[in-house]
């Protein structure tokens, strides 16, 4: 699993969406940023309240929520 101690979820920060610790950026939209062309430069410079291992541990959260993702292809 992701850096636990890094993403966490609280139902009274942004209604329980995993955000980084200390903070109200969830993963996704730090996700978001990177999936617009964001470098992790440009996330550190614009929030710096980030560490690398936060934007690590982001990846890390979403790689682990699609690994246990099921997909049910529909019968075409």
């Amino acid at each position: 699993m992701a850096d636990e101690a890094r993403i966490v979820l609280d139902p009274a920060v942004l209604a329980g969406k995993p955000v980084v610790r200390g903070t109200r950026l969830s993963v996704e939209f730090i996700i978001g940023l990177m999936a617009d062309g964001w470098s992790e430069a440009d996330i550190r410079r614009n929030y710096p309240v980030l560490e690398r291992e936060d934007i690590v541990a982001c990846l890390g959260y979403a790689r682990d929520a699609l690994r246990s993702e099921k997909i049910f292809p529909s019968a075409a």
